[in-house]
């Protein structure tokens, strides 16, 4: 039973999860709106609105935080100056998830996560 598990392992290690975390938060910020698979998704949610909510302070602090996390200047700039000052006044709630259909070689649900 998974009662109070923290996220979910989506069949691979934890580097590999991380890597997969970053390149997909990597191509929300330069997409807006990326289409992967409902698990996925739904961990990227969590990943991506911590990184707004660390960039919305807007200080180097928060460079440097979004950074570590990123990997890649150009999207932390975009973070920090562009999309975490349009959710200031928000508490959350930055992304939304639509199910959009079955993928048809393995049948796995997909989703859309973009920007609200």
């Amino acid at each position: 039973m998974r009662h109070k598990h923290g996220y979910r392992k989506l069949n691979r290690t934890s580097s590999h999860r991380a890597a997969l975390l970053k390149n997909l938060a990597i191509a929300l910020t330069k997409e807006g709106r990326i289409e992967t698979t409902l698990p996925k998704a739904k961990e990227l949610r969590s990943y991506y609105e911590k990184l707004i909510t660390k960039a919305s302070a807007g200080d180097s602090n928060a460079h440097r935080a979004v950074f570590a996390l990123l990997q890649d200047k150009a999207c932390t700039n975009k973070i920090v100056n562009e999309i975490a000052p349009n959710y200031a006044e928000r508490n959350g709630g930055y992304t939304r998830i639509i199910k959009t259909r079955t993928r048809r070689g393995d049948a796995a649900p997909m989703a859309i996560i973009e920007l609200v």
